[in-house]
């Protein structure tokens, strides 16, 4: 699965925020970039960004002078950052949330940039679509949950763990296909293969109440 720091764009320029916006412009046509990160003025610093909305909205729309207007006068900072480790489609919910089509990767510093351009570039969703991994990914769960469950006993720890991955997977399928929950859960159907499950947790909740 792909993730943001395999699709970000890296060795990203930085522009201050006391430069003016020509010299941003001018930066970004350099660039062949349609937007750019400015840069922070010590470590507690946030980054910011500016993009060509900015300047067409906040500066030509008006007539200003890009020479004489600074970055830090239509820039957004704090701005909305990428954890390097983000799968693509959350980067793209994340945009598709919050209306946003750049961010800066950040961990630690900044790793590089991340656009709608390069989402659709360099992401994998048409050879390997989220529905189709989260199928696999919930088939081999529910496989893996069951070989637990046999060999390590249903009352396990291990057992519960990995049937509670199964149904994070569900749910997630759920959302990602707007569908309403199964009727029946993968850990239901296993319950009715073994009914002993059910008989031994109910003795175990009988003798809770009874004790409490």
């Amino acid at each position: 699965m792909l993730r943001a720091i395999d699709i970000m764009t890296k060795n990203v320029p930085l522009v201050k925020g006391s430069a003016t916006v020509a010299e941003a412009i001018k930066l970004m046509r350099l660039k062949g970039l349609g937007a750019l990160i400015v840069d922070i003025r010590d470590p507690d610093d946030a980054y910011g960004i500016v993009t060509q909305t900015d300047i067409v909205y906040k500066v030509v729309a008006y007539g200003k002078d890009p020479n004489k207007m600074r970055v830090h006068e239509i820039m957004t900072k704090p701005c909305i950052t990428v954890n390097p480790d983000l799968a693509v489609e959350y980067v793209a919910r994340l945009f598709a949330n919050t209306r946003i089509r750049v961010a800066p990767v950040i961990q630690g510093g900044l790793l590089g940039m991340v656009t709608l351009s390069d989402i659709l570039k360099r992401g994998d969703y048409l050879e390997n679509p989220k529905s189709s991994a989260l199928a696999r990914d919930l088939n081999n769960a529910i496989a893996k949950a069951r070989e637990i469950c046999n060999s390590e006993g249903f009352d396990s720890e291990e057992c519960v763990k990995a049937w509670a991955v199964v149904e994070e997977l569900e749910a997630e399928v759920a959302y990602l296909e707007n569908t309403p929950p199964v009727e029946i859960t993968a850990f239901q159907q296993y319950c009715l293969e073994h009914p002993e499950i059910l008989r031994v947790r109910h003795q175990d909740l009988t003798t809770t109440a009874t004790v409490g």
